[in-house]
């Protein structure tokens, strides 16, 4: 049988679960202080609307979901965000669709 040269770590079903099942790292910019998650294209099932282009965000594409990391943050101010998009934002301001 051959030898595991690797130390175990425990129950780890696959590499990058933590970023599809609700992990999220927080940021801290000019803007305030925000709470940001990944979503990889396997796991986008839904289309969105990026707040950053007023484009829409297709289902398999990866993106972020970004919200306030303070108390009041609600689920409701939840925003799906393309990557570029996010991290042009202090060069830009969000498009409102009329």
């Amino acid at each position: 049988m051959p030898r595991r040269n690797r130390p175990e770590r425990g129950n780890q079903d696959a590499p990058g679960v933590g970023a599809a099942t609700g992990w999220a790292r927080a940021e801290t910019a000019q803007d305030g202080e925000w709470l940001v998650r990944t979503v990889p294209g396997s796991q986008a099932t839904k289309s969105y609307r990026c707040p950053g282009c007023d484009h829409e965000i297709r289902p398999g594409t990866p993106h972020l979901v970004v919200w306030p990391a303070d108390e009041t943050g609600s689920i409701d101010d939840r925003r799906h965000w393309h990557r570029p998009c996010w991290d042009a934002r202090a060069r830009r301001k969000p498009t409102r669709r009329r």
